[in-house]
């Protein structure tokens, strides 16, 4: 099992980026398929990694191919690969996220993309009742170290039924829920890049737990499982 990325990954898509057509990548579709199984098991190497500290259940290597049927961009090719390891549900909330691009632009992400209306009306709740702990966890130095503060969209005031002057407004006007970090391309391709990300994940971890402990419970505390 593969426990790199392969260098030839960026490579590659630097050469795909200036020849996105279907001609140069069904020219050049064996050396990216050669890629695509090693990257596949780097990613597997990865989850396993992370069922030392987590429960995945299931990991996603999405596809080269771009849908453009409702995008100005019909370029057809992607220039990344994107992977999501998705946690044991219902009871582990949230989910996690690896990209590979050159030029530096590789990052991890990690949280909430789309939570649906009754988990973001949940965790919206929760902190107007009490953001304490969320704050204790966002203020963590190790933490705020490898993932900064929240990344995503959020309203510009606050939304239906909450008041704009609330003290905790700031994260109950948000509607996504993420964290990212970035990396550069001779980090991506290095010895130990895979078990660094881990590492990074697993810090993760503190915040994962609050969150799943709110969207499995009611504001009463009482379990919905």
């Amino acid at each position: 099992m593969s426990t790199t990325i392969p260098k030839e990954t960026l490579t590659f898509f630097k050469k795909l980026a200036t020849n996105n057509d279907r001609d140069w990548f069904n020219e050049h579709k064996p050396e990216f398929k050669a890629i695509e199984t090693k990257v596949k098991a780097a990613y597997n190497y990865l989850g396993e990694l992370m069922n030392s500290h987590d429960q995945i259940e299931k990991i996603k290597i999405f596809r080269i191919y771009r849908d453009v049927r409702f995008s100005k961009n019909k370029l057809p090719y992607k220039t990344h690969f994107g992977g999501s390891f998705a946690r044991k549900k219902p009871e582990l909330r949230g989910g996690y996220y690896l990209h590979i691009q050159p030029n530096d632009e590789s990052f991890i992400a990690t949280g909430f993309w789309e939570p649906n209306k009754e988990d973001l009306l949940r965790i919206r709740k929760e902190f107007e009742m009490d953001d304490s702990e969320m704050r204790t966890i966002l203020n963590d130095k190790a933490f705020k170290e490898t993932w900064g503060g929240f990344v995503g969209d959020e309203l510009k005031t606050a939304p239906k039924g909450f008041d704009k002057e609330h003290p905790a407004i700031d994260l109950i006007r948000r509607k996504q829920f993420i964290f990212t970090k970035k990396y550069k391309d001779k980090d991506v391709i290095a010895e130990g890049f895979l078990e660094e990300v881990n590492d990074d994940f697993k810090k993760i971890r503190p915040y994962f737990d609050y969150m799943s402990d709110v969207l499995t419970t009611n504001l009463n505390g009482e379990s919905l499982l």
